[in-house]
Parts: C-alpha cells; sequence; structure tokens
C-alpha cells in the first residue's frame, strides 16, 4: 500500500504541486485547507504522515500540531514561509518530526518525508528486543514507552528514535552530530538545534526533575550521556 500523506495548506497552488509531486512518486495523497478539514480526513481514514502549514485559517499550525498529539501520533513535517528560528524551535517543542521553510526544493522535501517515514517504520520491522532502564521500558516493536507504573508514555516518532539511540548506546558520549546521523543520517547543521529541543521533550518525560537532568545529562564541551544501565527484557 503506497504511504497515505496529508498536506494541509490553505494556498490551493502549493497543495496541488505537493499532489502531483509525491503522486508522481508513490504516495496517495489527500489535501486540507484548514484544520477543520484536516481533522475531518484523520477521522476518516489511516494517514501515514502529516505536512502541515502554520499560517492557517482559523486554528494555526502550531495549535493543530499540539492538539494533534492528543489524539493522533503519526510523523508530522511543519512547511513553511516562516523560518525564523524561534518558529522552528516552537514547532520543534510542540511536537513536529521536521521543520521546512519555504520556498523549498520538492527533492529535499521528498527525501525529508521519507526519512521521517523510516524512522516511524523501522524499529517495529527490525528490533523486537524490548529495553529496560529504570523501571521504564522501550518497546520497538510497539514503538512505545512505558513508566515504572506501567503507564504508556507518548512519544513522537523523532522522541522514539532519539530515545532508542541513547539506551543502544548508554553510558557512552554522544555528539550532537553522532545523534542526528543516527536518527537522519547527516551531520547537524551549524544552526540546527533539532537535536537539543528533542531532547528537552524527552527530558519532561523521563526526568524526575528536567531542571536537572540525570538521566540524559549533558557533558560540557562534548555532547549527550544516557547514564540509567539499559537491559534487554
Amino acid at each position: 500500500m503506497p504511504a497515505h500523506l496529508l498536506v494541509v495548506d490553505d494556498d490551493a497552488e502549493i497543495a496541488l504541486i505537493l499532489s502531483r509531486y509525491f503522486g508522481s512518486h508513490g504516495f496517495r495523497v489527500s489535501t486540507a485547507g484548514d484544520g477543520i478539514q484536516m481533522r475531518h480526513v484523520l477521522d476518516s481514514e489511516p494517514v501515514d504522515i502529516v505536512m502541515l502549514d502554520i499560517g492557517l485559517p482559523g486554528e494555526d499550525g502550531f495549535s493543530l500540531t499540539r492538539n494533534l498529539r492528543g489524539y493522533w501520533h503519526g510523523p508530522v513535517i511543519i512547511v513553511t514561509g516562516r523560518g525564523d528560528s524561534v518558529d522552528r524551535i516552537v514547532g520543534l517543542e510542540l511536537g513536529a518530526d521536521d521543520y521546512v521553510t519555504k520556498p523549498f526544493d520538492l527533492r529535499e522535501l521528498l527525501a525529508r518525508v521519507r526519512s521521517v517515514l523510516r524512522r516511524a517504520s523501522s524499529p517495529a520491522k527490525t528490533d523486537t528486543g524490548r529495553l529496560s532502564f529504570d523501571g521504564y521500558v522501550l518497546d520497538p516493536q510497539s514503538h512505545s514507552l512505558s513508566g515504572p507504573q506501567g503507564d504508556p508514555i507518548p512519544l513522537t516518532s523523532g522522541e522514539f528514535a532519539l530515545l532508542r539511540v541513547f539506551v543502544e548506546h548508554f553510558n557512552q558520549v554522544l555528539t550532537r552530530d553522532q545523534l542526528m546521523t543516527h536518527i537522519h543520517g547527516r551531520d547537524a547543521g551549524p544552526f540546527d538545534r533539532s537535536i537539543d529541543v528533542q531532547i528537552g521533550r524527552l527530558r519532561r518525560k523521563i526526568e524526575p526533575d528536567p531542571a536537572h537532568p540525570q538521566r540524559i545529562r549533558s557533558i560540557r564541551g562534548s555532547g549527550y550521556l544516557f547514564s540509567p544501565t539499559v537491559r534487554r527484557i
């Protein structure tokens, strides 16, 4: 079955360009002009990935990204003309898996979509062993994380991929470039702070005190270290 891409953009010309381009590369594409139409599509049929503009009529893309995480946990890519670094950080903080600014290169956008989809799907295909640390259980097969009391902890595909790299390299210092290579297959750009943003989100989910993290530790001048002992169960 082809991957189902939902393009949410009120610019009909851009939506048409994206629909035709991704359709020609094997995707099934649906479009929506605002949040109401987006929810209608998501409620009606399975969607593999959402490509979301920020400047939408009514509820904007930031609000939609935040609210999406309450009921839909597939990958989200924000595609927008707003390239300010603050907007990028806000989008990633709210749970977006990637952030692309307009004007964009269609080939690069296609590569990013495929990369995000691989991250979202590959753990279930390549690893069935559960990993445990400090009472938490990371399950690559179900793409899930549960807490010490067995409660599910929602993770975006980017957060899951990052945590999986940490648990598979526990007690090792990893630089930002190494983390980016493990997750995206590329080095971090000089202004790419997406890893730092995702680490901040992860800390809020697995640290008793995110302001003073003990599990995902910052190593000054070197990178990050995942300190808990990890075992397969």
